[in-house]
């Protein structure tokens, strides 16, 4: 239970107190601060306490932005100011203060003037975007007439439907999704589910469809692409749900994104079983289509750490970055721009599409040709950008970039024998070291010893690459480039192998790796940092497992190199799975701060 102090004198036919109980509030009455001071605390530590000035007029969209989302610690809109559990000790001391100060809340606002007082303190105070939505205190009759009547000309609920929808997002969720995904969000709301449920229901779903498309009948197939596009509505639900009752947790925004990925990456699966029902093995370009998904994936969280949140934001400027900001500013480039980079409403709704009129084999043909078209269009102004900026990385950003590089023991000792490149070198040696343990899994046969060889060239290189850091100006090159060199040499070994059941092992490591990749983003961006230095050991690094699957591969044949990434993949999956799932429900239990995930589509 959150309690609000409503300060003041009653305001005859005010319906602040029945706005603030349906919002889940016990309200309680204070005369001026120090009734107020003595009330807050009365109330247990562990509760959201709001201030609320009784004369407030508004809507109660406007009080439940400012006095119930979960995300920020202190927040206020005009006439109220709440605090978080943890917050409440400033709360506390503005309060006093204007105990102290004396005052009457009949010529000003108690509430007010301790937002003034927590802004003086720098307590960092959230202040939601209102829009239309009315929060005033009058100060006189008239006043007070006047915002009531500003009242009734909002509709307050098509307000809050508005809002539930992401203020950038692809342009068929926007135009093909969320017309209708935000009624499905309110009906949820009004039957008490949560985001969560939902998120749950989304995975089922697509799981589902993977399983359609894996009878590899046409019919299956109709159905498979049917069922993927009534995941990704539920997809859109679950955040709109979230936005439109606040309902914001740290284990929601993980769930959300860790089950997008592993819906997709179930139904590429899903799609090459079916195909191999019909004769036509598909493996290779369905994990081909998951390397290269993940892979732009890491380009977007990398390029992301390195320049949005780990620069310095005064001279985080270049002419690249001004001429997409004038071509924002023209509508349809907008949304040509936000298409062609394949978001994820567009990526399923193609596969969808295609999975029901062509083939699997097409349908991975188009899905990598649009993919690697993104993936060029994206990273190509990403460098330029890079290149063109005078931003300065900041040690934050190196670190987010060390951990995503998920260096292992190996880089670790060699580390010790190599010595730090000279500035803007690290993504050079990176891409040599990647290019040529790549590309040596493909020129040679099975079995080959040079692979290994040139595995190890890559663990020195990559050792070389990290061992300053990641401060350059195309730095944030280095992991994607790390990414592609131990996924594909994993597929290629796998392909050159020759032997049934080769590549789907080689899929489920794959999966199980790019697992451990993704929560190693989710937990930087949510302030955690990195997985713990035991879980990186034990599943060996990046160049640990590159190095690993290379030496099985020289010294088993194809067949124990079947059973052997098999094993490895389900050592892996059950290692980083433990730990992840261990971590964020420890971290949601703690109460860990709420977040979500607003940024660009994926």
């Amino acid at each position: 239970m959150s309690t609000a102090i409503l300060t003041g004198q009653p305001v005859p036919g005010s319906s602040i107190e029945g706005d603030l109980r349906a919002l889940g509030f016990d309200v309680r009455h204070a005369a001026d601060a120090a009734g107020a001071g003595t009330l807050l605390a009365a109330v247990p530590g562990g509760e959201r306490v709001a201030v609320v000035d009784a004369r407030f007029v508004g809507h109660p969209h406007a009080l439940r932005l400012g006095l119930t989302d979960p995300r920020f610690p202190l927040a206020a809109i005009p006439g109220a100011v709440t605090a978080q559990p943890a917050a409440r000790p400033a709360l506390a001391r503005a309060l006093a203060r204007q105990e102290a100060a004396g005052g009457t809340t009949l010529v000003d606002s108690l509430t007010d003037r301790i937002v003034t007082a927590l802004d003086a303190d720098g307590a960092g105070v959230h202040r939601p975007e209102l829009g239309s939505l009315v929060a005033r205190v009058p100060a006189d009759p008239q006043a007070a007439n006047e915002a009531r009547q500003a009242v009734a000309a909002v509709d307050d609920e098509a307000v809050r439907l508005k809002s539930a929808v992401k203020a950038r997002d692809g342009f068929f969720t926007t135009f093909c999704v969320s017309p209708y995904s935000r009624y499905i969000a309110r009906w949820c709301a009004r039957r008490g589910l949560t985001p969560n449920q939902v998120t749950t229901a989304s995975l089922l779903t697509a799981l589902i469809a993977a399983a359609c498309a894996a009878t590899g009948t046409r019919g299956g197939f109709v159905a498979a692409g049917v069922l993927l596009i009534a995941s990704f509505v539920l997809d859109c639900t679950d955040g709109q749900l979230a936005r439109y009752s606040l309902q914001y947790s740290t284990l929601g925004a993980w769930l959300d994104a860790t089950f997008d990925r592993a819906k997709e990456y179930a139904y590429y699966a899903g799609l090459a079983l079916g195909a191999a029902r019909g004769g036509d093995d598909v493996w290779a370009l369905a994990l081909g289509a998951m390397v290269l998904q993940t892979c732009r994936h890491v380009v977007d969280f990398s390029f992301n750490e390195a320049h949005v949140t780990g620069t310095d934001a005064t001279d985080n400027t270049s002419p690249t970055a001004a001429l997409s900001g004038r071509l924002d500013s023209v509508g349809w480039t907008v949304w040509v721009r936000r298409m062609i980079v394949l978001p994820i409403g567009e990526r399923w709704a193609l596969i969808a599409v295609l999975t029901a009129v062509t083939t699997p084999r097409i349908t991975f043909w188009v899905l990598l040709t649009g993919c690697a078209f993104a993936a060029t269009y994206t990273t190509a102004g990403r460098v330029l950008r890079s290149l063109n900026s005078r931003a300065r990385r900041t040690d934050r950003a190196a670190r987010a970039l060390a951990d995503l590089a998920d260096s292992g023991p190996v880089a670790a000792g060699l580390a010790r024998v190599t010595r730090a490149l000279p500035g803007g070198l690290a993504p050079a040696v990176a891409l040599v070291g990647a290019a040529a343990v790549v590309a040596t899994a493909a020129l040679t046969g099975f079995g080959s010893p040079w692979p290994v060889v040139a595995a190890a060239v890559y663990a020195l290189a990559s050792a070389a690459a990290v061992a300053r850091p990641l401060k350059g100006a195309l730095d944030w090159l280095v992991p994607p480039f790390f990414r592609a060199a131990e996924y594909l040499t994993v597929l290629l070994l796998a392909a050159r192998a020759d032997v049934n059941g080769a590549l789907p092992a080689a899929f489920g490591l794959v999966a199980a790796v790019a697992y451990h990749h993704y929560d190693t983003v989710y937990r930087i961006r949510g302030g955690a940092g990195a997985p713990p230095a035991r879980l990186v050991r034990a599943i060996g690094g990046h160049e640990g497992r590159t190095l690993l699957v290379t030496v099985l591969a020289a010294v088993l044949t194809a067949s124990r190199f079947r059973t052997a990434l098999t094993v490895l993949a389900v050592a892996v999956a059950v290692l980083v799975l433990f730990e992840s799932i261990r971590y964020w429900v420890s971290a949601h239990r703690a109460g860990s701060p709420a977040v979500h995930d607003e940024g660009e589509t994926a």
